[in-house]
């Protein structure tokens, strides 16, 4: 049994990699929908914490800025990484979330690219390409399922 987390910028394909795992029989979280986050953006505290200690085997996606208070209970962290080019191409094609649609919100991928994507690597077990067709990544996520 496993807890993973996967993070990453946004249009690098977290929640794309979270319903092929759902549809594969994996117990998934998307926290950008749902109760998962405060007013503020951060992961409430004690719903993630009741989550991860009471689920043996979960997937959960997100990138917020307390995540990382939580990485002592995920067996593993997941980076999925993307150029530039391919994060603003695929916000600008999306039908399931209207953020990146904006130009300041662009310029905010853009930065969060440069700043927030090289905490994310330092403190993240593994990286996954995710220029790779979709199935791919998610064989590589599946695989990490299956090793502990």
């Amino acid at each position: 049994m496993v807890r993973l987390l996967i993070t990453g910028m946004s249009g690098v394909g977290k929640s794309s990699v979270l319903c092929e795992l759902g549809e594969r029989g994996y117990p998934v979280i998307d926290t950008d929908y749902g109760p998962w986050k405060t007013e503020t953006g951060l992961w409430d505290d004690v719903l993630m914490g009741a989550l991860l200690g009471e689920s043996t085997e979960v997937v959960v996606s997100g990138t917020v800025a307390n995540q990382g208070d939580f990485y002592d209970r995920f067996d593993h962290v997941v980076l999925l990484s993307a150029p530039l080019s391919v994060l603003l191409d695929r916000v600008s094609m999306r039908t399931t979330n209207p953020y990146g649609s904006t130009a300041d919100e662009r310029e905010e991928i853009t930065s969060n690219l440069a700043s927030i994507e090289p905490l994310l690597r330092a403190s993240a077990t593994v990286e996954i390409d995710a220029t790779q067709p979709l199935h791919h990544v998610v064989d590589r996520v599946e695989e990490l399922l299956h090793r502990l």
